[in-house]
């Protein structure tokens, strides 16, 4: 998978993404429950697209919303529909910054399959964590309704979504998973960063 492909692809679409946004709010308010979403933390918000859940990250009072993606055409869609001060956009690879601080939760939402080396990229944001932060990947929909999807209209940017078990092992290296969820309403793999004294 090649990044500019990525790019273009998003930026091809940025225009027409928020229409063709398809929401379970139900779903999503699971999903930041499990990542520990909360009044008070720093969040980073990894392929934020548009700003899909910016909304719902301002609704739990959180203090800052780091939000970063590759395609700057989203990003600038982002930037013109939230302009608060506790909201950050950067335009980049999230696999090459380095950020300045370290967050409590980070949300990888319904974009980890454009990622095309997942034991990396998870390497990489375990050390942008604070210790006893939380990691998440999460969908919502089903593992095998976003292979389909993509497999339709987006198979040169994107992998087939690794199995949970799979991404639970890869996550054990460095954190301690907390919740695992594959069902037919959404997936979900969340881990905790382990603090120095707590063995593996």
């Amino acid at each position: 998978m090649n990044k500019t492909d990525v790019i273009e692809f998003f930026d091809r679409l940025a225009d027409q993404w928020d229409a063709d946004m398809e929401r379970d709010e139900e779903v999503i308010g699971w999903i930041l429950d499990n990542a520990g979403v909360k009044a008070g933390l720093s969040v980073l918000d990894v392929a934020c697209g548009t700003g899909v859940l910016i909304p719902d990250y301002l609704a739990r009072d959180v203090s800052t919303i780091t939000c970063v993606d590759i395609s700057s055409k989203m990003v600038a869609i982002a930037r013109e529909k939230f302009s608060q001060a506790n909201i950050h956009f950067l335009c980049g690879d999230v696999e090459t910054i380095t950020f300045p601080i370290q967050f409590d939760c980070i949300v990888i939402y319904n974009s980890f399959p454009h990622f095309s080396d997942p034991v990396h990229l998870i390497n990489k944001l375990t050390t942008d964590l604070k210790p006893g932060g939380s990691l998440t990947v999460a969908h919502g929909m089903s593992r095998a309704k976003i292979n389909q999807h993509h497999e339709s209209g987006a198979s040169t940017v994107s992998i087939p979504l690794l199995h949970e078990d799979e991404l639970e092992k890869i996550f054990k290296s460095n954190l301690k998973v907390t919740n695992k969820i594959s069902n037919d309403r959404m997936y979900q793999v969340t881990g905790v960063k382990r603090k120095m004294s707590q063995e593996k």
